[in-house]
């Protein structure tokens, strides 16, 4: 036998690709014994979306783990966020089986260690692959002498009393919430959740169907939020809430169907988790996210902390620092009181929480956490990134009235504005964001970047 190529398939943070072309349930029973290997865990915990072939996948890597020893609990159809919360209570490693918001075709393995601690390439991931690759080609390994058990477990109503445990809801006013699940796993949990609260809720696309019958369930694109945002302003709704494929991710229109920006939402629930934590605390952002997030930090009383885009560096950094809270341009949201994981749940908690808490409408509230102007990320493909970015540099090097960092891309520091660029690591792109104090400015700096860019 070949052994498998597994390169288009282990990502950076995660495992995912078309099925079965790309991989198919005789690699995920060998993904199974092989994170089993990794972790020298006697338990895991495993859960999957709504996909066709999620189930199929998910039961073939049970079938590997407890082939090499390890006791599987099943927690069946959940969001990440779930599988993060029954990974972090059980105190168990764990797999989701997600591709997230892609295509119908794609699914996919999200790992992480007991505690939902993260594995990326760089935490055990390349291990895994190269574990499964040798397999595919000598023969799966041998079983363990004592093979485990694998059990069913609901964890649907713990996880929703979690999330509320860790938000004072007790003053939440009536409030008219449209929910957009995109036939993802937000139908099935937010009932859950939301149950109790005084919310007229008024569900979109709550049937679980990972064929996505009405649009992709990717709210990061504006044309996903469309039939969102139409509902909300029918309904005389006070917001609405769209949640992406695993439910992981959380973004917000106002009651006039505007987007509400993730680095409004991530300041807005920075200001609520210091004044939980007495005022005190590091919150994590990356180099993207508005200038409004460090700012309300301080005010707050916090500290703020700037990374590199991306959650396993995030997460890293949340463990590293103690952080109370992370937030990401992407609308991943990760908390201390959540082992550091991200819950796009908790987040649209917040926003219904300081909402609810007040009378005036969304857009007023979030007014001023959204300061600057932002042109959001802008994506162009070139033949050469380095020598894109080489002649930005060249452009705005030398100049008295700027400074520039290298953390992540490039990025590029004025009195009145800022552009970061960087690579994409799957794709010939680069990746442009700017802000500015005012549109005018702010569409200036974004046109002369492309400009060099797309030159």
């Amino acid at each position: 036998m070949a052994a498998a190529d597994l390169s288009q398939i282990v990502k950076a943070y995660d495992v995912r690709g078309v099925v079965p072309d790309q991989w198919d349930e005789s690699l995920a029973e060998l993904f199974g014994a092989a994170f089993v290997e990794l972790t020298g865990a006697d338990a895991i915990v495993v859960g999957h979306d709504m996909r066709p072939s999620s189930p199929g996948l998910s039961g073939a890597f049970a079938r590997g783990a407890t082939a090499r020893g390890a006791d599987v609990t099943e927690i069946g159809l959940c969001s990440t966020d779930q599988l993060y919360y029954a990974s972090g209570a059980l105190d168990l490693p764990g797999a989701m089986f997600t591709a997230s918001h892609n295509p119908a075709q794609y699914n996919g393995i999200k790992l992480c260690r007991a505690g939902a601690a993260p594995v990326g390439q760089d935490t055990g991931l390349a291990e895994i692959r190269e574990c499964v690759e040798r397999w595919s080609a000598s023969g799966p390994p041998q079983p363990s002498s004592r093979p485990g058990r694998a059990t069913r477990r609901d964890t649907l109503a713990d996880y929703a009393a979690h999330l509320r445990s860790l938000v004072d809801l007790t003053a939440i006013r009536p409030l008219k919430v449209v929910v957009d699940a995109g036939n993802g796993m937000g139908g099935h949990t937010v009932p859950s959740v939301f149950a109790g609260l005084p919310l007229d809720l008024v569900p979109m696309y709550f049937e679980l169907d990972g064929t996505f019958p009405n649009h992709e369930a990717n709210p990061l694109d504006p044309a996903n939020l469309v039939d969102l945002q139409k509902r909300v302003r029918e309904e005389s709704a006070d917001l609405g809430v769209a949640f992406d494929g695993d439910a992981d991710r959380c973004f917000v229109v106002d009651q006039n169907g505007d987007p509400v920006s993730p680095s409004a939402v991530t300041a807005l629930v920075a200001a609520r988790e210091l004044a939980r934590n007495g005022g005190k605390g590091t919150v994590i952002h990356n180099l993207i996210t508005s200038w409004s997030v460090p700012e309300v930090v301080r005010e707050n009383g916090g500290t703020p902390e700037r990374t590199r885009v991306g959650h396993s560096f995030i997460k890293a950094e949340m463990a590293r620092s103690g952080a109370i809270f992370g937030g990401e341009h992407s609308a991943h949201y990760y908390f201390r009181d959540f082992w550091n994981a991200d819950t796009g749940m908790l987040a649209a908690l917040h926003v219904l929480a300081a909402l609810g808490g007040q009378e005036g409408p969304l857009s007023s509230l979030v007014a001023q956490y959204d300061r600057y102007a932002g042109s959001g990320e802008i994506n162009s493909t070139v033949a050469d990134q380095a020598a894109r970015l080489a002649a930005i540099r060249a452009a705005y090097e030398g100049r008295d009235d700027v400074t520039l960092d290298d953390m992540d891309g490039l990025t590029v520091t004025a009195a009145d504005w800022w552009f970061n660029v960087r690579p994409s690591n799957t794709e010939p792109l680069l990746r442009l964001n700017a802000e500015a104090r005012d549109e005018a400015t702010m569409t200036k700096v974004r046109d002369e970047a492309l400009a060099i860019i797309r030159a």
